[in-house]
């Protein structure tokens, strides 16, 4: 057991510190930013005044989130001085810092690929939403082109032949994660989310693609491609367009809203 506890403390260690190197490296590419703004606004469209709103989000470690909505309450399951609560979010439903049913939206943007059990999370998370409240969560879709990228250009692994909606291998907070598994469950497999039946309406259930080259454009976390902003502002609308129109060929990611009976 001791020896179990010294391998993920190590894990947890490398994760934590590759965290803040992502976290600046993001804070250093403006188009990157850029992306993540526009998906914040559009996660948050559907709201009159998200600033008024009670939000949590989960998976805050690289976030900028907070950077556009400060009311934000950020976590992670790493320990890290600019956080506030830290915890695993698969128990959520015994963290007494978070009051049951004050919540009016849980937020996670590129978390649910890397947990052990979504589906699981998605059940105990409802029971600190608001009656109303919602689960707003981004994660990568699988188009033509989308596939073709996260399958052979890269890093997380891409398993699209799971049988069961987890994971299958748990190491660290980063190091695991299939990024296929969230766009299989809303998209694929759908019988898989009828254990979320008596928690989220849903008849309300909605997904929505949001761009297709715009993020690849930015270098991602890894890299920065040198590409010029005013460019990148103006190309941007059309990418999010096409998106859209042709979701199957292009989408590159999708968001889906999940909301609590």
């Amino acid at each position: 057991m001791s020896g179990a506890t010294t391998v993920l403390d190590s894990e947890h260690a490398k994760d934590r510190a590759a965290t803040l190197r992502n976290r600046a490296r993001l804070g250093a590419n403006k188009n990157l930013l850029f992306w993540y703004r526009e998906l914040y606004r559009d996660q948050f469209k559907d709201f009159a005044n998200p600033a008024a709103l009670s939000i949590l989000e989960i998976g805050s470690g690289t976030s900028p989130l907070k950077q556009f909505l400060p009311n934000v309450i950020t976590s992670d399951v790493l320990d890290l001085d600019y956080l506030d609560v830290v915890f695993d979010c698969h128990e959520i439903d015994k963290v007494d810092a978070i009051k049951d049913e004050s919540l009016d939206v849980i937020t996670l943007t590129n978390v649910l690929h890397h947990l052990k059990s979504p589906i699981a999370f998605l059940n105990r998370a409802a029971s600190k939403l608001k009656s109303g409240g919602k689960v707003i969560a981004t994660e990568p879709f699988f188009s033509v082109l989308s596939t073709i990228m996260f399958k052979y250009l890269h890093h997380e692994p891409v398993d699209l032949r799971v049988s069961q909606p987890e994971l299958g291998e748990v190491q660290g907070p980063l190091a695991s994660a299939n990024i296929a598994l969230p766009w299989l469950i809303f998209f694929r497999k759908r019988e898989w989310l009828q254990p979320l039946n008596d928690k989220f309406d849903r008849t309300t259930f909605s997904t929505r693609p949001f761009s297709a080259l715009s993020y690849m454009a930015t270098g991602g976390i890894s890299h920065r491609l040198p590409v010029p902003r005013f460019l990148y502002h103006m190309l941007f609308p059309i990418d999010l367009a096409f998106s859209r129109r042709f979701p199957g060929f292009c989408a590159s990611f999708f968001t889906v809203t999940l909301t609590r009976r």
